[in-house]
């Protein structure tokens, strides 16, 4: 307890921040260096169809990443501010009700991709020539549905009792185990499409093994006991009310995605096949982002449920100014980079040149997406849901929807490729009038306190 009050309460922001967020960072990037290199052997096929395929059925894990974290943030906000009002006892139970309840939606969820498998692959956008590829993914994938989903709890709940570095280790241990098994199972095994969704099944089995291993035996609230999984009905609304809103988050990553794949596909498969390339590419900024936003929000939560409003505010003021700065520098270095680094992955040159444009256009507007994000973020760790829904739907769902169908009324093939940047700064903005709204002189937060 000693550890944890010195480094949420009293530590210098700076350090405290990093502390906990460098080891999230470090794991995304492994994460990162995954994507990319999973990319990189599926694009070595030389086969535009079976990238294709892929990349359809990439919101699949987006979807699966939505629902686990529905208990993976929603738990972890809860827990993060039981634990700076001190109710240990309480947080405790909430992490055993988040962890069985992931496990029981994934088995659903399982079923459920199976059940309406072609009615799924049809939403997906999959075409006559991407089918046989897209199909043994996504039958792979709804079978690992239970271990992403199961995964996000641990991944989450770990860091409110300060455990990024553990938290990290589980997360990056499977993920590089996959990075070794993607060329064995694509090229040594001949397994093509359903080599790569393998390679995912057997990395989660040993994440989750790390991370339940860490939970029952490192921590010290958290518990993984069934009989104790029960827990109030307020409580249960309290992890809902933040988890449900978090997930929309991956769900419009989900949409969106799907969307852009939607209104490419009419101009071909090497345009889908270059959107596939460039997001895995912008991937390295988004990821980054992620790792900073996620590791901040125990500190976030903590210090909001212990009623330390100084030093909350500064805590989001430097969150801010890590991730605003830090999309604006690597964001410019990539795009000078762009047609070199699209290159690495496909020799087809109709492919490299639509990922490279696509990309530029991608990373004009990174300082405003790691902008919307911390706003995100933040709402979810003070328990303001309403606000974390609307950043939520907004960037890739609401706002999205919107511009890419009008830019692409008005300006085709170029429309597709800005909406995304355009809804990007329209969120950003949202976001900072509700900060305005919550935090300002006269902010709704500031007058609670």
């Amino acid at each position: 307890m000693i550890a944890i009050i010195e480094l949420f309460e009293k530590a210098p922001i700076p350090k405290a921040y990093f502390t906990l967020a460098l080891p999230v960072v470090l794991g995304t990037v492994v994460s990162m260096i995954y994507n990319l290199t999973d990319t990189f052997f599926i694009a070595q096929t030389q086969n535009a169809n079976l990238v294709a395929g892929i990349t359809l059925c990439t919101p699949l894990f987006s979807m699966m990443i939505a629902l686990g974290d529905m208990f993976g943030l929603g738990g972890s906000s809860a827990i993060s501010r039981l634990l700076g009002q001190k109710k240990y006892q309480l947080a405790g139970r909430i992490n055993s009700f988040c962890f069985y309840g992931a496990l029981l939606l994934g088995v659903v969820v399982m079923i459920c991709l199976f059940v309406f498998k072609k009615q799924g692959l049809g939403l997906l956008g999959v075409t006559p020539q991407t089918y046989q590829y897209a199909n043994i993914f996504y039958e792979i994938m709804a079978v690992a549905s239970v271990l992403i989903i199961v995964s996000l709890v641990p991944i989450n709940t770990l860091r409110t009792e300060g455990l990024a570095v553990q938290s990290m280790i589980g997360t990056a241990s499977g993920t590089v185990l996959k990075i070794f098994l993607d060329p064995l199972f694509i090229f040594g095994f001949h397994l093509g499409a359903a080599g790569a969704a393998l390679a995912t099944v057997v990395g989660y089995l040993v994440t989750d093994s790390i991370l339940i291993g860490y939970t029952i035996f490192r921590a010290r609230y958290l518990h993984l006991h069934i009989r104790k999984s029960r827990i109030p009905f307020v409580e249960i609304k309290d992890v809902l009310m933040i988890g449900l809103p978090a997930s929309m988050t991956n769900f419009m990553t989900m949409l969106g995605t799907a969307l852009m794949n939607n209104f490419l596909i009419v101009y071909g498969a090497n345009k889908v096949a270059g959107f596939g390339i460039a997001i895995k590419v912008e991937t390295i900024v988004i990821m980054v982002l992620v790792g900073f936003c996620f590791g901040s929000q125990a500190l976030i939560g903590y210090n909001y449920g212990a009623r330390n409003k100084e030093r909350l505010k500064k805590i989001i003021q430097f969150d801010l100014l890590v991730n605003v700065g830090f999309a604006f520098i690597i964001a410019l270095g990539l795009m000078v980079i762009a047609p070199g680094l699209c290159g690495l992955f496909m020799k087809n040159q109709g492919v490299v040149s639509a990922a490279s444009y696509m990309l530029r256009w991608f990373l004009i507007t990174t300082p405003f997406i790691g902008a919307a994000m911390v706003f995100t973020t933040m709402f979810q760790s003070v328990n303001q849901p309403l606000d974390a829904f609307i950043m939520s739907i907004s960037r890739q769902g609401v706002v999205f929807t919107v511009v890419i169908i009008i830019t692409a009324a008005l300006m085709g093939y170029q429309g597709v490729i800005v909406s995304q940047p355009i809804a990007d700064v329209i969120t950003a903005v949202i976001g900072l009038g509700l900060y305005y709204r919550q935090f300002g002189p006269h902010g709704k937060v500031v007058k609670n306190w």
